[in-house]
């Protein structure tokens, strides 16, 4: 137990222009539970039914004890507002490799470049700090938003799962994807270099 307290103790925010990734806390799970309550969001991030409050609680239990997981709060540094979480998950480091997740839950928040300078901030924490290797997402072909966002943040298609993927009565491919190290140190440097 002592171990944990101090795994859990070292994990750091990391710190971007407009936004933060503070570790994710208890009072963050009214969030998580609203968005997983909103069935467009739902719908977008592949969540099969709403979060009551004792699973919103399991999920916090969760997140304490898997020593393969590592969660964040997405926070605004302009009025220190919370507007959605990310995270890392299913961390296996003997193959060096990660899935990655990252949902912005407030609306009003889409489409201000804040979701794309966490992802930044993550897989900059997964590369260089983590000395992980790769780092794959899966996502559902019908969120072409999402699409877009991976695809923006360097990561690859590699691979289809037919009808992987079931909401509303309608079946969409499960898209998987994923960025390697030396493809994200490239895009890396281009961006601090200014070229293109």
């Amino acid at each position: 137990m002592p171990r944990k307290k101090k795994e859990r103790a070292t994990q750091e925010s990391l710190i971007g222009k407009r936004v933060y990734l503070r570790p994710f806390g208890r009072n963050d799970l009214s969030y998580v539970q609203k968005w997983s309550n909103d069935p467009e969001i739902r719908e977008m991030t592949g969540e099969a039914a709403p979060m009551s409050r004792a699973e919103a609680g399991r999920f916090y239990r969760r997140l304490r004890t898997d020593k393969d997981r590592i969660w964040y709060a997405i926070v605004l540094k302009k009025g220190n507002r919370v507007v959605g979480e990310a995270g890392l998950l299913r961390m296996f480091k003997p193959w060096r490799c990660t899935d990655m997740t990252i949902i912005i839950g407030e609306k009003d928040a889409w489409g201000k470049g804040y979701g794309t300078e966490a992802g930044r901030l993550i897989l900059d924490y997964a590369f260089t700090q983590l000395g992980f290797h790769r780092v794959s997402i899966g996502v559902a072909a019908l969120n072409e938003r999402a699409l877009g966002y991976w695809e923006g943040l360097g990561f690859k298609k590699e691979g289809v799962q037919r009808d992987g993927y079931h909401c509303n009565g309608e079946y969409s491919d499960f898209v998987m994807m994923c960025i390697l190290e030396d493809e994200y140190k490239k895009l890396h440097t281009r961006e601090h270099s200014g070229t293109t």
